[in-house]
């Protein structure tokens, strides 16, 4: 059971096939700051002071994805980078949240966190 963020830091993505509950991604949405849900998927928006950096994030999220094989929707502008995870296979491919999702999530926001220490 995942309890904690370090819990989630310690995961890896594996393929899923059940979404979670409303109360689950509540709950683990609560350990993840900065993160919301909207419309069914974990949204949040990560700032940078230029374009040079929000690129660097991209292309680091990215490389994270892959080796995750886990990849959100990315909406991308100057200086702003809007990252929304969902899992489309889960509840016979109606699309979900699964625990990828915050897995993901979690490791984005360490990833922003080393990114926007260099800015």
């Amino acid at each position: 059971m995942i309890n904690t963020h370090a819990d989630l830091l310690n995961r890896n993505c594996h393929p899923a096939k059940d979404a979670l509950s409303a109360d689950d991604a509540a709950r683990l949405v609560a350990l993840l700051p900065g993160w919301s849900l909207e419309d069914g998927k974990l949204v949040r928006t990560f700032s940078f002071t230029n374009y040079y950096r929000t690129m660097a994030f991209v292309n680091a999220l990215a490389y994270l994805s892959h080796a995750e094989d886990h990849h959100p929707e990315m909406t991308v502008t100057y200086k702003n980078c809007i990252v929304r995870y969902d899992t489309h296979s889960v509840n016979n491919g109606q699309g979900g949240l699964s625990n990828n999702d915050f897995i993901c999530a979690a490791k984005a926001g360490v990833l922003f966190h080393s990114t926007a220490a260099k800015q």
